[in-house]
């Protein structure tokens, strides 16, 4: 029973503007707080992801191959190039670069000191879009079109990138074939330009590698399903790759929206098999665009991989192209 001249608090909820601009509010508040998160904290919680993957010949050596891509590096990014430093202690066998190292004019000395140590060991690399030309603005819906038209910003120094690289041992495969010995593993590699410029020319290093290699392993920096189809033709192990990010921006139980090439989502990042002898790794990257500094869901990563010999290299039954089957084991 109500009791007289005591005061009751007013209940609004029966307004329905008032609870539109609340609902309003609470929605705005949390893609604030989205924003926010994967701006300031995923973007730059970078993490070793180590998988092992059967793709040696019978009775080869193991072989630590430390996969690098896009790092849109930036001069004042302290904390990507100090992590970066750190993984030489990682003592891989082999790095592989795909590419997209840049995103500055005066990136290029930031790139070579973060990498440290790593350069003194055994590298092969590959460039990408944004290793020739810095990036620029973009409506984000335009990665929904994978046919959209291209745009570029001002040229970037990747010669003088290119030749820090090779002065310091590493191989370029841009439209290269080369072999060479690593910790007893024999490698025939190949490599691509960026298909996402169009500039791959596979037809410069088309035909089978050197059947005596116990690992034969191809390069680019967008896995364009084009391409992968004509390593995989040759007879080629593996390939490596980046360019996707990952997806950068995914959703949980959906994954990534975009690939930003012909790859389908499930390959975005990570392991998978291409046709039914050929196996794929697509590196999620450890930068961003200047222009789009957020990741959801997709935390920067390089990834350690470890290769291991095939029980069989026969053909695996029921692998079909275009389903992702991968026989790697994810630590």
């Amino acid at each position: 029973m109500p009791i007289p001249g005591a005061a009751y608090p007013e209940f609004v909820f029966d307004n329905p503007r008032t609870a539109l601009r609340g609902a309003a509010a609470g929605l705005a508040g949390a893609a604030a707080l989205g924003v926010g998160y994967a701006s300031l904290i995923e973007r730059n919680a970078f993490t070793l992801r180590e998988v092992t993957m059967p793709v040696l010949e019978p009775g080869s050596s193991t072989l630590r191959v430390l996969h690098l891509s896009d790092l849109h590096m930036m001069p004042r990014q302290k904390l990507k190039q100090n992590w970066l430093r750190e993984l030489d202690r990682l003592e891989p066998d082999l790095v592989v670069n795909t590419g997209d190292n840049l995103s500055h004019q005066r990136a290029v000395p930031s790139v070579v000191q973060s990498m440290g140590g790593l350069l003194a060991r055994p590298g092969l690399f590959v460039f990408g879009s944004n290793d020739y030309f810095a990036p620029k603005p973009k409506n984000p819906f335009k990665y929904f079109d994978k046919e959209h038209k291209r745009s570029f910003g001002e040229p970037l120094p990747w010669q003088d990138l290119r030749a820090a690289f090779t002065e310091r041992g590493w191989l370029d495969v841009t439209h290269n074939r080369r072999e060479l010995e690593v910790a007893g593993v024999r490698i025939a590699t190949a490599g691509v330009d960026d298909p996402h410029l169009e500039r791959d020319r596979y037809d410069t290093i088309a035909g089978p590698p050197n059947p005596m290699a116990n690992l034969k392993l191809g390069i680019t920096h967008s896995p364009e399903p084009r391409v992968l189809d004509r390593f995989a033709d040759d007879g080629y192990d593996l390939v490596l790759a980046g360019h996707t990010h990952g997806g950068q921006l995914c959703l949980p139980f959906y994954g990534a929206l975009v690939t930003n090439c012909q790859l389908d989502r499930s390959r975005v990042k990570g392991p998978s098999r291409w046709g039914s002898q050929m196996q794929l790794h697509v590196s999620a990257g450890i930068g961003t665009s200047p222009y789009a500094p957020a990741r959801f869901c997709c935390r920067p990563e390089a990834t350690l991989l470890t290769l291991v010999p095939t029980v069989d290299k026969g053909p695996k039954q029921g692998a079909q192209p275009g389903v992702s089957r991968s026989s790697a084991v994810v630590r």
